[in-house]
């Protein structure tokens, strides 16, 4: 998936109401950060058949289990992203590519391949925290 200049990006509203918003606004979110399907499944611990699935709703992320919990913690940590950059979607994109030198690595493959979402969440907190002056 490609990320255009154009790209609106929006917080989502009541993401965790229940099993389909929250699968729907998951969805959302990796088109919002242009990421793929299979990215998401890695994210989540399930196969890219599953997010097939979702995607086509057929099928939604069961309330309290590992992937809910996962996809929740996912949408916060998009939520802090947009918040922390003021909804602009090309520094959004760029920060999640560019290597940042606190984290040790680039924050898009820290959450895809080392499974490190709960460490960009926390900074992401961190950071708006301290832009915000608390």
């Amino acid at each position: 998936m490609n990320h255009d200049d154009s790209t609106t990006v929006f917080k989502i509203d009541k993401p965790f109401e229940n099993e389909r918003k929250l699968s729907q606004s998951v969805i959302q979110v990796i088109g919002l950060l242009g990421m793929y399907d299979a990215e998401l499944a890695r994210i989540l611990g399930l196969q890219c058949s599953d997010i097939g699935e979702l995607t086509s709703g057929q099928r939604c992320i069961t309330l309290n289990s590992e992937a809910w919990l996962q996809a929740k913690l996912f949408i916060e940590t998009y939520h802090l992203l947009y918040d922390y950059f003021d909804g602009d979607s090309v520094a959004m994109y760029h920060w999640m590519r560019a290597n940042n030198k606190y984290l040790e690595g680039t924050p898009h493959f820290l959450i895809v391949d080392e499974g490190r979402l709960q460490v960009i969440h926390d900074y992401l907190h961190r950071a708006l925290l301290n832009k915000s002056g608390v």
